[in-house]
């Protein structure tokens, strides 16, 4: 068994009536004439689930909170609980998509099952359809996301029917606890982890309709059982997670007794945790702000001697914002592409990073979008970037491996050139410092409180930050992808959106940018109280990469995909 990290565990502490801490993604495929349906997706995930551990754990609480959960398999698991459809009425357009997705997004995963759900939409023009899928944060960040999609999907339109003759979801288990799977398979596996990122089923009726698969999948044989033990792990052989080794749900004097253990050595953890964090004070979004935070995480360095001369980093002071502030419940999202070759383009012809281009666009349409409100403040944002520092030895555990670098946006600066150039100096600093010294401060500030403690105050420390004093303006992700096609079930997938998570802490809007095949695919997603105009922000992201463009583009959307950036 493995126990949630504190960081791990603060993902499900800062759930409330109004947060809902999953990353998602909205993938728009063709359907392969017809063939992908739900009876196509519910065996490709039976067959492969077991190459990702987080679709087949669930949570192991510790009586009473005294200590962080565990992951435990789900020896109830059906698929049905995991699985949904649902239709747009006509004519099934983009902003139908959205609003469909957006009430599908804001509400919680149920933590009696493993934590995940995909949903399959139709009703799109053009023969398309679209899957939303949503994973908690607690098990996956964004890169093991990446992967988690990957073992789903193939590199040719039949790839899923020679996949589906290999070993499958449940195998023989030997006397150590231990299974191996076959050679094949895991060439499989890893070769799809290389190429990577609502309406519910009731009483086996989708949307009113019987389903074709009830509450305990039945499709018939799979490596000479009844597939239904593939929906509903049979007793005796449980599912197992890709690293091949046992995994029983802890019981509750082991829990107890960790506890126990726990709670004795965490004044020894939370002063380790505190010195920690002091010496990155400088980096710690509103600790960098307190008279003398660089003084005393230098000082800190240098008594620990730990790389005392750190490249110094400009304030951190978030300036008030309207999408900074606490949030409600409902969510609103937007989804567009950008073409991946004029943002190279703009990258090679001054000298920078993609990911330097993507956040000066993000940063020329957020500024775009305050001006129009007359809400720009004079001093400029302040984003939080996530970084991954997942190890080769860590890709097949559940959970997080993140850190986060903290930098100021130029939205401060009028001249688009001017603005690329100011976004270059900034992340390039907060670049510097992060690769000198990996930044752990998010992990320690969340091991600094005892478990009990944690899960208490969280929602009301976050809540109060975002009323008070918010420590960022927004966060912002871009994840790398593949750069040529890949196809689910037959179907091909046009393109890949991701959708991530909003707290009263970081502020009502949140962008999300994914690389995948010759195009930038953005997900916006924002809480219509802070941002009453999400789709605006994809059209100010368009007019920005014109700005910077040495002509300008056109929209260059992948066979329609993607909403009109121009107009509405």
């Amino acid at each position: 068994m493995r126990q949630l990290t504190a960081l791990d565990a603060q993902f499900l502490n800062v759930e409330t009536a109004t947060t809902a801490a999953h990353v998602a993604g909205l993938a728009i495929l063709d359907s392969a004439n017809g063939s992908l349906d739900r009876d196509a997706l519910a065996e490709l995930l039976l067959d492969r689930i077991h190459l990702s551990p987080a679709l087949s754990l669930r949570l192991a609480r510790v009586p009473l909170g005294l200590d962080h959960p565990y992951w435990a398999p789900d020896p109830d698991f059906d698929i049905g609980n995991h699985l949904f459809e649902l239709a747009l009425p006509e004519p099934g357009n983009d902003w139908q998509l959205a609003d469909a997705v957006a009430e599908i997004h804001a509400r919680r995963l149920d933590r009696a099952h493993p934590l995940w759900e995909m949903h399959l939409i139709t009703g799109l023009p053009d023969g398309r359809v679209a899957i939303y899928t949503k994973v908690h944060h607690a098990a996956i960040d964004g890169i093991s996301g990446a992967e988690t999609l990957a073992t789903l999907l193939d590199l040719t339109p039949d790839g899923h029917l020679t996949r589906r003759k290999l070993p499958t979801t449940v195998q023989p288990v030997n006397a150590n606890g231990n299974h191996a799977p076959s050679a094949a398979l895991a060439a499989a596996g890893q070769r799809d982890r290389a190429s990577s990122n609502g309406h519910a089923k009731a009483n086996g009726h989708v949307n009113g309709r019987p389903s074709k698969h009830p509450a305990k999948h039945n499709a018939g044989t799979i490596d000479g059982r009844p597939a239904g033990q593939c929906g509903s792990v049979p007793d005796g052989d449980p599912l197992l997670p890709v690293n091949g080794h046992g995994e029983k749900a802890p019981g509750l004097i082991d829990m107890l007794a960790g506890a126990a253990v726990r709670t004795a050595t965490h004044p020894a953890r939370a002063v380790r945790s505190v010195v920690r964090a002091a010496g990155d004070l400088d980096a710690i979004p509103l600790a960098a702000t307190m008279p003398g935070a660089k003084l005393i995480a230098k000082a800190v360095r240098a008594v620990v001697r730990d790389r005392p001369n750190r490249p110094e980093l400009p304030s951190l002071a978030a300036p008030r914002t309207p999408f900074n502030g606490p949030i409600s419940a409902r969510r609103h999202l937007s989804f567009g592409s950008l073409s991946l070759k004029d943002v190279k383009k703009v990258a090679k012809s001054n000298g920078m990073s993609v990911n330097d281009v993507v956040m000066t666009l993000c940063t020329s349409a957020l500024r775009s979008w305050l001006r129009e409100r007359d809400a720009l403040p004079e001093a400029p944002l302040i984003v939080a970037v996530p970084v991954a520092v997942r190890t080769a030895g860590a890709k097949d555990l559940v959970g997080n491996q993140i850190s986060a670098m903290v930098a100021p946006m130029p939205t401060n600066v009028p001249d688009p050139r001017e603005r690329l150039q100011a976004v270059g100096a900034t992340m390039g600093q907060a670049k510097r410092r992060f690769a000198l010294a990996p930044a752990t401060w998010l992990s320690e500030l969340c091991s600094m409180l005892p478990a009990p403690v944690t899960s208490l105050a969280t929602p009301a420390i976050f809540r109060l930050a975002g009323m008070a004093f918010p420590p960022i303006n927004l966060i912002i992700s871009n994840v790398p992808g593949p750069q040529f096609p890949l196809y689910l079930c037959g179907g091909r997938v046009l393109s890949y959106y991701p959708l991530s998570v909003l707290t009263d802490m970081s502020g009502g809007l949140n962008i999300t940018c994914f690389s995948y095949d010759g195009m930038l695919d953005f997900g916006i997603v924002a809480c219509p109280e802070r941002v009453d105009d999400v789709w605006g922000l994809l059209r100010h992201l368009r007019t920005a990469l014109d700005e910077l463009s040495d002509e300008r583009v056109g929209d260059e959307f992948r066979d329609g995909v993607g909403v009109d950036l121009v107009a509405r």
